[in-house]
């Protein structure tokens, strides 16, 4: 087994024991990241003498017996989080050589504990995107098949932890953007509850959805990488002020009498017959360990992409109109006037689907339109949100498929946007309801390309779908199957 084969926990006890050096690890991960990148496309930035200078310290604070959990574990990070010193582009051409001037609260977090950061991740551009299709510097390849899609936004993430990049990574999700590229990538996802984690330093795209989480190699590793993020922050106002409980401490594999709800909306016509027939297994597991399976309704399934895409667009419209050339990014040189600066700076900088998006957020929100659209959606979400409330009062956590079918080919859906939209049709509503969800690898195709398991829980009850998916986890095999990358 090589250095990379090691999950987060099994590198934390071989450093502890001094078996391993956090020089040598990351050493190691440097060396993969330069043998599988130029097929995989996962990185926009390696931090190699950073990170080097990162693992001497934390070799440091091992021998001095100051260690965190985190401390000398090599995790990459999506690049929608600033990082003091380092490029941070959201994959748009528009901050291709933005470097900020302070980190993220969840890069502080990491860092404070002298976690090793190897690089900032590809993404699609501004986090708009289920394919990783839509970045400045070229679409993220599927490990598990070149020729497939990792998933969006956080596609370089999930790539990065299959492929062995990465020990763990940070990634966010605003409509399934941890969730579907873990489950295409065979990868552990956690979307957490809205505030749960902070937001502050990571660049929006539409600020009421928009939600921090790790990926891993399994749900331990899951657990521990939220444990370093999660809590409160005075630096953002929507950061909630509750204790976030210990994570692994829950992590029995005892699920005995555990209520798991089934929702009949999400077992419907398009849903992939493998993914089906996973997702049934899956359930087959949990009923073997004990659960109690029940049928739940969600009504207003059939509105979330809708009232998603009206929402998102709207906020994403007013956070990117920050981008005007002025203050910081792409500038357009030859303006003859600020009007015309503006423009050229905007339409050299944002890519299609960006535009796309900035159009229809515009448009829901003009004058004349915001009731018939924008408002609507706001009161659609209400209704959403009451229908999770309301399973919740029959059942601890739901169980649902996390795309309606596994990854699909480069450039399959690219000129079909609406097709594209609807590959997030099982995760939206999530984020809509502002709760927490997690995916984790439940099977594979005959095509043998992965497929994930939503599990769902209710808000701020991260603890209860990790407790869930570890037991599931503990009783299959799916986890430790790797990519031949």
């Amino acid at each position: 087994m090589t250095i990379y084969d090691l999950t987060l926990a099994e590198l934390r006890d071989r450093l502890d024991r001094r078996e391993l050096s956090a020089a040598e690890v990351t050493g190691a991960y440097l060396e993969r990241i330069a043998a599988t990148n130029p097929q995989l496309n996962s990185f926009i930035t390696v931090c190699a003498e950073t990170a080097t200078v990162e693992a001497e310290a934390a070799d440091r604070a091992i021998a001095a017996g100051e260690t965190a959990p985190l401390t000398g574990l090599p995790i990459a990070v999506k690049d929608i989080f600033n990082t003091a010193g380092l490029r941070t582009t959201c994959g748009s051409r528009i901050l291709g050589n933005y470097i900020s001037p302070y980190d993220a609260t969840a890069i502080g977090r990491i860092k404070a504990q002298k976690a090793v950061i190897l690089g900032k991740l590809n993404m699609d551009e501004f986090a708009m995107g289920s394919s990783n299709e839509n970045s400045a510097f070229g679409a993220v390849r599927n490990p598990w098949e070149l020729s497939r899609v990792p998933g969006g936004s956080s596609g370089g993430s999930a790539a990065c932890v299959a492929a062995r990049q990465a020990a763990a990574a940070l990634g966010t999700d605003t409509g399934g953007s941890i969730r579907q590229p873990a489950a295409y990538c065979s990868v552990v996802g956690l979307k957490p509850t809205y505030g749960r984690v902070s937001r502050y330093g990571v660049v929006a795209y539409a600020s009421s959805l928009d939600q921090v989480g790790p990926l891993a190699r399994d749900v331990r590793d899951c657990a521990l990488m939220l444990q370093a993020v999660a809590g409160y922050d005075p630096a953002d106002s929507t950061s909630v002020d509750t204790a976030a409980p210990d994570y692994q401490a829950g992590l029995t594999g005892n699920i005995k009498g555990l209520r798991i709800g089934l929702p009949r909306e999400y077992f419907i016509d398009g849903l992939d017959d493998d993914v089906r027939r996973a997702v049934e297994q899956a359930t087959a597991t949990y009923r073997d360990l004990g659960a109690e399976i029940v049928e739940v309704s969600l009504p207003h399934t059939a509105y979330a992409v809708a009232c998603y895409y009206l929402i998102a667009t709207a906020e994403a419209s007013s956070n990117l109109a920050r981008y005007d050339g002025v203050r910081y990014g792409l500038r357009a040189e030859q303006a003859e006037n600020l009007i015309d600066m503006y423009m050229q700076s905007r339409a050299a900088g944002f890519g299609t689907e960006v535009k796309r998006r900035i159009m229809l957020g515009t448009y829901a929100l003009s004058s004349g339109y915001y009731d018939a659209y924008y408002l609507k959606a706001q009161k659609v979400r209400t209704l959403i949100r009451q229908d999770f409330l309301d399973a919740f009062e029959k059942v601890d956590v739901l169980l649902t498929p996390v795309a309606p079918t596994p990854a699909f080919a480069l450039g399959e859906k690219v000129n079909d946007p609406l097709q594209m939209y609807l590959s997030d049709i099982y995760t939206i509503p999530v984020n809509l309801a502002g709760t927490c969800a997690m995916s984790l690898p439940c099977g594979f195709s005959a095509d043998s390309l992965p497929i994930g398991l939503q599990l769902i829980g209710k808000p701020f009850d991260e603890a209860a779908i990790l407790s869930a998916a570890y037991a599931f986890e503990q009783a299959t095999e799916w986890h430790k199957r790797q990519p031949e990358i």
